[in-house]
């Protein structure tokens, strides 16, 4: 059962509108259907505006924030809870913890590097917790080839890429992986 969502997404405030609007959306989803938001606890960009979005609608927002980012100012100030750690791996692992599942938006190395974490360490059994990408304007289309490439040239097993859920409307997304069943410990380490 999904009770607490980890968001991944960008900071920039240079993204189209396009993201923008999703963010918004996804946050309203997440507080209307009472899901604890959990996020990388900044202000600026789409993450601001997921926050934001959520916490106007009464919804429980928590951030996870090393504190070389508080220190230049980008800590959102009005959340229901706000972790400062010492680290982006402290910040990773603490996410990861507090949360029932995982949706990236489109985001920068930064996101990027906070999926392919979360669906290494699924991979790796440290996890069965869905995962969805939010593939707002095709966003995540490359991705996706490289990643039906990398089990093509036998290094990714077709069950960890089938675990990823896609969808362009975070509601409908939430949906499907909240029925998500981990692949079985024979396809899961079996060779490509």
């Amino acid at each position: 059962m999904i009770q607490s969502v980890c968001v991944y997404c960008g900071s920039s405030a240079r993204a189209s509108e396009s993201y923008f609007t999703a963010a918004r959306l996804t946050g309203r989803v997440l507080a209307e259907r009472g899901h604890t938001l959990v996020y990388g606890g900044a202000q600026v960009g789409l993450m601001g505006a997921l926050a934001d979005t959520a916490l106007a609608l009464n919804g429980r927002v928590v951030g996870v924030i090393p504190q070389s980012l508080v220190d230049k100012e980008v800590a959102h100030k009005g959340l229901t809870e706000q972790h400062v750690v010492e680290s982006m791996h402290v910040r990773k692992a603490l996410m990861n913890e507090l949360s029932d599942a995982f949706l990236a938006l489109p985001g920068g190395f930064g996101t990027l590097d906070e999926l392919f974490e979360t669906l290494t360490w699924a991979q790796l059994k440290f996890h069965a917790k869905p995962v969805g990408l939010l593939n707002i304007d095709g966003y995540f289309d490359g991705l996706l080839t490289f990643a039906r490439r990398a089990v093509d040239d036998g290094f990714i097993h077709p069950a960890h890429v089938e675990m990823i859920h896609i969808g362009t409307d975070p509601g409908e997304l939430l949906d499907r992986m909240a029925g998500f069943v981990a692949p079985d410990a024979g396809k899961w380490w079996r060779q490509p």
